[in-house]
């Protein structure tokens, strides 16, 4: 009304088409006079041209800034425009819904922020799409409520939230549906019925999804799709919600179709260079066998990656159907498109605030001009993953021209070190310090270093590590070790020191080698006449020097370091002693280690894990107690304390009291089962449930035979990798130390 208003007046101000003298711009604040200038195109010199005004008008209207524009003129034909610009947001708050700290990160998903300019238009989208977001969550009734509190030149806004009540969905009805379980079907939606006691985990708790009801029907759809019902027709979902109760009711119309199994498989078009038979033998979907629309999914995975390898980033396969109604069977044959043989314009890297680009080149096995491959890029996205020093990466091509892409590398970096210090202080250790420093990504190079103290009254502990995985950025590594301890306590005493070289190469992708040399002098003094413990060795006087060659192979097809969803790491050792020191003997061991993630298959992020570790060693003229095997603990038998089980002996002291003593094996084996699955997936928090089985002997594996259970949370944290373990002993004698409790910083899972 008041632009119209303003119009008129300029209209008969200017009746005699009189010449703008000057054009003025009053109130601005976020625009220049000179951008206000280039926006409005009114000129001086021109003669006024009341559309023009108009027009500008509406387009300063379309900058944003503005709440009123009115135009004004002066006895000397000047224009002048007037504006009132809109408050600045100063601060937002969130009642009802969500904590302090959440707030933040709803205000970004609906589209506003603090310094912001209000706009009542903006606002009532953000409120309506906050209540979209909890309705989606399951709540019905929902209101938001926007205050808007006035400031000095700024607005303060206070969204005001009652979520109202959740959804309880009571009952699932599939009218018409007679081959396929009630469960099997609702095990496929993402609105479930509400079980009983629904509120323990693992269970439904019948809570609606909204967002999500929509995509149901073709869940259901796929679910048929799975089972060979190609005709299967669902209808969309229908909700009905009680409003006094807020229970809610959900039906889908279902009209099955025929099952249908498959027939004839084939590939046509397949490039030269594709092994054609060897690829047929990996199709999953085989003839005789009830449809499966998951399988052919994956045999187009299989057959896009196969033709990808060639370079033909582009590639389509199209799946054809032919059906056999009276034989109840469907031919399928696969189209492939290949496009043009796709090359590599340039690789970008991006998301690497510490490493350097050329750690994260050294592990990309595509370069500027190689020929585009599936493989290559899946092995460069694995590679990065197992150097710990991502949270996430992703590889993507981006497409420059019919034959060239760009490989978009896209990292997020992860804590890879930690400070810590500490002391404290105990009856019998008295005052006691603690630090140590390390990272496994120094500065970015890819450089592993370490270095730690501790300090008590009985006790002095030193260490240093360091280790480069690609000295220079070739296919070597070489790293060094060094410490020194020594325990005074009131039974024994244990002091040590030594340290160990060790040179490595990469064999490929997948394997690597090291060749190392250690040598560490080892002082033990027991006093049996005040020792009455548990861990005593045969030996009263343990003390021996040991200069140690080793080497061995390791071969990781792993998609992560930490939590591995996917392949094997498989290594083993051979090591002598011998060659320096007064020990003499040979060690070996193999250990594999085997990761299967389900996700895919059931939905769920559940990893599934088996491990396995031997060792044997063979005494060559002389071998100390102290070197030989031992299980329990962590890193082997959960449920029984660390190095608590090995051929024994127990005798009787002076008391009655009996004692174990230890003489160590020479054999060991350690099965481990594990499942894990997600527990606070954002804190990147796991929960796992181990059975653990262990051998160890003198002369055979299965002299003393023990077995653990029970579960770990396993916290990928902002100081490393934690894992918190609950274990229980099976079928302990009285003589064995069990533990309930343990628990390790920066080990993978």
């Amino acid at each position: 009304m008041k632009k119209t208003i303003t119009l008129s007046l300029i209209v008969s101000a200017f009746l005699n088409a009189q010449t703008i003298t000057s054009v003025k711009y009053e109130g601005l604040i976020h625009l220049s006079d000179d951008m206000a200038s280039d926006i409005t195109q009114i000129r001086v010199g021109e003669e006024v041209d009341p559309n023009k005004i108009d027009k500008a008008i509406k387009s300063l209207y379309k900058q944003g800034y503005f709440s009123d524009i009115w135009v004004s003129h002066e006895d000397n034909n000047a224009l002048v425009f007037h504006f009132k610009e809109k408050s600045n947001i100063s601060s937002l708050e969130l009642n009802g819904y969500k904590s302090k700290d959440e707030a933040e990160s709803v205000f970004q998903q609906i589209g506003v922020k603090k310094g912001d300019l209000y706009d009542a238009t903006k606002i009532e989208k953000a409120s309506f799409a906050l209540k979209k977001k909890i309705e989606d969550e399951g709540f019905y009734d929902t209101v938001v409520e926007v205050e808007t509190i006035p400031k000095d030149e700024s607005i303060g806004l206070v969204f005001n939230v009652n979520k109202g009540e959740k959804i309880y969905i009571k009952n699932i009805d599939f009218a018409g549906a007679n081959n396929l379980s009630h469960s099997e079907l609702q095990k496929a939606l993402a609105n479930k019925e509400e079980d009983i006691a629904g509120w323990l985990p693992g269970l439904n708790n019948g809570v609606a999804k909204i967002d999500q009801l929509e995509y149901d029907s073709a869940r259901l759809k796929d679910t048929y799709m799975q089972n060979g019902y190609l005709d299967a027709e669902v209808s969309d979902s229908l909700m009905r919600v009680d409003s006094g109760s807020y229970k809610a009711d959900v039906s889908y119309k279902i009209k099955e179709g025929e099952q249908y199994r498959v027939g004839d498989v084939s590939i046509a078009s397949l490039p030269d260079g594709v092994d054609k038979e060897e690829l047929n033998d990996s199709l999953k979907l085989l003839k005789g066998k009830v449809f499966n629309v998951n399988k052919m999914r994956t045999d187009i995975e299989l057959i896009r990656d196969a033709v990808g390898d060639l370079g033909y980033a582009y590639a389509k396969v199209s799946p054809n159907f032919h059906k056999n109604d009276t034989t109840k069977t469907v031919d399928v044959q696969y189209m492939i498109n290949t496009g043009r043989i796709v090359t590599i314009n340039d690789v970008i890297i991006s998301g690497n605030h510490t490493t350097k680009d050329r750690v994260i080149r050294r592990d990309i096995y595509l370069a500027p001009n190689d020929k585009f491959s599936i493989k290559d890029l899946k092995d460069s996205k694995n590679a990065l993953q197992r150097s710990g020093y991502f949270e996430k990466v992703d590889i993507e091509p981006q497409r420059v021209s019919e034959d060239t892409v760009n490989l978009l590398v896209k990292v997020k970096e992860t804590h890879t070190g930690s400070i810590q210090a500490g002391g404290g202080y105990g009856s019998y250790q008295g005052f006691m310090l603690n630090a140590s420093l390390n990272d496994r990504n120094i500065m970015g190079s890819g450089i592993d270093g370490s270095l730690g103290f501790d300090l008590s009254k009985v006790s002095t502990n030193f260490n240093l590590s360091l280790s480069n995985p690609r000295v220079w950025d070739s296919e070597y590594s070489g790293g060094i070790d060094l410490y020194k301890s020594k325990y005074e306590y009131s039974s024994y005493k244990d002091d040590s020191f030594g340290g160990s070289l060790t040179i490595g190469k990469k064999f490929g992708r997948h394997l690597k080698g090291f060749l190392s040399y250690g040598y560490s002098d080892t002082q033990i003094d027991i006093d049996e006449s005040t020792y009455t413990g548990y861990t005593l060795y045969t030996d009263s006087d343990l003390s021996y020097k040991k200069g140690m060659v080793s080497t061995g192979l390791t071969y990781d097809t792993t998609d992560d370091y930490y939590t591995p969803r996917e392949g094997m790491i498989a290594s083993g050792s051979l090591g002598y002693a011998g060659l320096g020191g007064d020990q003499k003997f040979l060690k070996g061991n193999a250990n594999l280690g085997l990761y299967y993630g389900l996700e895919d298959a059931v939905d769920y992020d559940l990893i599934l894990r088996y491990k396995l570790k031997a060792n044997a060693m063979k005494d060559q003229g002389n071998i100390s107690p102290a070197e030989k095997l031992f299980l329990g603990g962590v890193s082997s038998i959960r449920g029984y304390e660390f190095k608590s089980i090995a051929p024994h002996t127990d005798t009787t002291d002076a008391s009655g009291n009996i004692v174990r003593k230890f003489s160590g094996g020479m054999k060991s084996l350690v099965n481990t089962v594990e499942a894990s699955v997600p527990l606070v997936s954002s804190a990147n928090m796991r929960l796992a449930f181990f059975y653990d089985y262990g051998m160890i002997g003198e002369t055979n594996f299965n002299e003393i035979q023990k077995a653990g259970y029970g579960a770990s949370i396993e916290w990928y944290s902002p100081m490393g990798p934690i894992n918190l373990v609950f274990g229980r002993a099976v079928n302990a004698d009285n003589l064995d130390r069990t533990s309930s409790f343990e628990f390790t910083m920066g080990t993978r899972f």
